[in-house]
């Protein structure tokens, strides 16, 4: 097969020894790794849920909200998705990207459209640079709508994939209560506004890349969902702007990085900010993340709760539904200007 016809990242860079040139980047938008700050335990904050339904509750909905106030990214710990799990959602990751071309093949589709798919890059059908990863998109709720279009290989895969998806969810769930606390709204506020809900999930594999410098794994951009819980391997590739600059966010083992989305920041009437998220390669490991991402259903419509609408802080967004936003969303590709300032009022 020559190597023009593969469809697949992986398969196409098998024993090559350079970027392709539609990956490389111009000059002004490239990583510049060396500029890239080192988290450490004060960049990103780490909140410990372990008391969020107990005595420390209070001061949990105070961290969570600082969080989101101030970073639009944390951390958490002790958040009731056990470790086991965790560790067999990785390894079935893992496992399904290294299977045969032609067995990973059965689930590849270029179309956006299709609730479960295989591809590469972000959309192939409309980019003009692509990016240095592929990707198994799935809809997981409600899990029984969708578990039968999942792969069936490997033999655990829809097994265990949908007893960490509910595990997530039930996260989520707890998080959104906390967040809507956390802006002096009623506890199922947001969950509320969301219609039927929707959840989805990407499993990423980023290949080890020869010249990481010149590509990215995907480039800055904010997520147009409501809410993101990311599960990472040991390898760091996630970095989040912070003060004009890149800090890398270096994985804690059992933890979860959680980040506001765009409709959060809609929500909550640009208290919370969706923050601007990029991931880069490297050229010695592979790295697999698995972001979930919660959002409301295509006909929910979202606009700026009530309650935080004043004449201090008029509506910084007029009433739009999901579906239109997902729809420009999604064909601008990874533009780094906010996709927002589009729902601006007029």
């Amino acid at each position: 097969m020559a190597t023009a016809t593969k469809l697949l990242l992986t398969d196409l860079m098998s024993g090559v020894n350079h970027v392709p040139s539609n990956y490389v980047r111009p000059i002004s938008d490239r990583p510049n790794l060396s500029d890239v700050q080192i988290s450490d335990a004060s960049s990103i904050p780490l909140i410990d849920l372990k008391d969020l339904h107990g005595h420390n509750h209070s001061n949990i909905i105070k961290q969570i909200g600082l969080a989101c106030q101030t970073d639009g990214f944390f951390q958490v710990k002790n958040h009731g998705v056990p470790e086991e799990m965790i560790k067999d959602m990785l390894s079935i990751a893992r496992e399904f990207f290294k299977m045969p071309e032609s067995e990973r093949l059965k689930m590849y589709s270029d179309d956006p459209s299709k609730t479960t798919r295989l591809s590469t890059s972000f959309n192939v059908r409309t980019e003009k640079l692509s990016n240095w990863r592929d990707f198994l998109r799935l809809h997981c709720y409600p899990l029984e709508d969708y578990v039968q279009e999942w792969p069936n290989n490997p033999p655990s895969f829809r097994e265990q994939v949908g007893e960490y998806c509910t595990s997530v969810r039930g996260l989520v769930l707890r998080l959104l209560g906390a967040i809507s606390e956390s802006l002096g709204l009623e506890k199922n506020y947001i969950v509320e506004a969301l219609g039927k809900q929707g959840q989805h999930m990407a499993l990423n594999y980023y290949p080890p890349c020869p010249e990481p410098e010149l590509t990215y794994g995907l480039p800055g951009h904010t997520d147009c969902n409501l809410i993101t819980i990311l599960l990472q391997d040991d390898v760091p590739g996630l970095q989040v702007l912070r003060n004009g600059k890149w800090v890398a966010v270096n994985p804690i083992p059992n933890t979860f990085i959680v980040n506001i989305g765009d409709m959060m920041q809609v929500i909550s009437n640009d208290k919370y900010k969706s923050v601007l998220h990029r991931a880069v390669v490297n050229c010695n490991s592979e790295r697999i993340s698995i972001p979930t991402f919660y959002c409301p259903s295509p006909d929910a419509v979202i606009g700026p709760a009530k309650d935080l609408i004043s004449h201090d802080q008029p509506a910084m967004y007029r009433n739009f539904t999901y579906a239109e936003y997902f729809e420009k969303f999604w064909n601008r590709g990874l533009a780094t200007e906010c996709c927002l300032d589009l729902f601006k009022p007029n």
